[in-house]
Formats: structure tokens, sequence, C-alpha cells
């Protein structure tokens, strides 16, 4: 076999790893928005957001989540694939009963519309993250300081109560959603192109989780952002 071949085959077999792990990712990300839009729907319909809403509890569901995703971020290589099967799960729940409050400001045919907007949005970043040739790992230090620049203004504008910071971040929000899912997916993809289908059934269940949490992520803040310019108010 010549050498070009056995390049050709390389490539072709990365490839293909490639793609089976980022299918394991997807399969990941849409059972857990699955579970979360479930909940939030069911919560609300039962009235329990408004209890959600109107209590600590709502505060404390978010300090939770928090939690949960530090933890798993930090002890992923330590805990086994199950375990972050069932904390991943968990992680979806809590945040179904966090969103469920959305169903109290906006009105169901405005988060259906926003969802398949923020759908539309995640599949095209996700398709070029996966199919371009430029290298996105110059983004990720840019998209980090981004992120925390736009928590921190969120921090500051509760207390400051500005609408033309509420855009600016929302817009800002967009922007860093949107490139922080073409930078995760080609990252991910990168990942099953160096072989971690060789790694055992264990590392590649937690890697496909993670890279499916950091997905979830990424639609939900996505999603939300959205919603603040395309949610019409029930009010």
């Amino acid at each position: 076999m010549s050498e070009n071949t056995q390049q050709i085959t390389l490539s072709h077999a990365r490839q293909e790893a490639s793609s089976i792990f980022l299918a394991k990712v997807f399969n990941w990300m849409a059972t857990g928005l699955g579970l979360t839009g479930l909940v939030a729907l069911v919560t609300s319909e039962t009235g329990m957001a408004l209890k959600i809403a109107s209590s600590p509890l709502f505060f404390i569901l978010i300090i939770g989540e928090l939690g949960m995703v530090f933890y798993l971020s930090a002890r992923v290589e330590k805990i086994k694939a199950a375990t972050a099967s069932l904390l991943f799960y968990f992680y979806a729940f809590l945040n179904g009963l966090t969103l469920s409050v959305i169903f109290l400001a906006y009105t169901r045919t405005s988060i259906a519309g926003t969802f398949f907007i923020t759908a539309g949005m995640f599949g095209a970043m996700a398709a070029y993250g996966t199919v371009t040739k430029k290298d996105l790992s110059g983004w990720g230090s840019f998209l980090f300081m981004g992120l925390i620049g736009i928590i921190i203004a969120s921090i500051v504008n509760i207390f400051l109560g500005s609408s033309s910071l509420y855009w600016a971040i929302s817009l800002i929000g967009v922007f860093i959603f949107t490139g922080l899912t073409a930078y995760d997916v080609q990252k991910l993809k990168k990942m099953g192109e160096q072989g971690i289908l060789d790694q055992g059934e264990e590392a590649i269940k937690k890697g496909s989780i993670m890279g499916a949490l950091a997905l979830y992520l990424d639609f939900i803040n996505l999603f939300l952002m959205l919603l603040r310019f395309f949610g019409a108010s029930r009010n």
C-alpha cells in the first residue's frame, strides 16, 4: 500500500471515528433537552412554576445547577460513566424546573417559535464547526472572556436596571453562544479524530456526556438570549 493510500485510509478512519463520537454527543444532548422541555412544560401546567418563581427555591435550583456543572467538570475523570449520566439527566431535570418560569412571562407560541429559531442557528453553527477547515481554537479565550463579561454585566444590571445594558447583553450573548457552538463542536470533532473511541467504553461515554453538556449549555443559553428578542409577553 502506497504512502498516499495509507494517508487517505487514515483520514477516512478519523472522519468515521469523529462522526461516530459526534453522533453519541448529539444523542445525549437531544435526550437532555427533551427531558428539560418535558419537565418545564409539566411544571408550568401543574402550577408549580409560579411557586418556584415566587420562592427562594428558584435561586436554590440555580445554585444547585451551577454546583453540578462544576462538580461534573472537575470530577468526571474519577467518577463512573453511569454516575456521570445520572448527574447529566438530573441536571437536565433541575433545569427544566428552573426554565418552567418562562411560561409565566412569555406566550407558548413565542417560546415554541424561539426554540425553532434557536435550533436553526445552533444547527447552522454546529455544521460550520464540523466542516470548516479554519482552526477555531483561537476563539476559546475570546469567547470565554466575553462570557465572563456578560455574567458580570448581568449582575451589575440587577442593581442598575438599565434597559440599554439589558439589550446590549442580550445581543452580545447571542454572538457569544453561537460562536461557542461552532467552537465546541470543532473541539469535539477533534476529540473523535484523535482516538477517543480507542480509549474504552467508559471514556467514550464520559467524553460524550461532557461534550453533550457543553452543547446543551450553548443551546439553552442561546435560546434564553433569543427569547428576549422574540418572546411575546403574556401581559
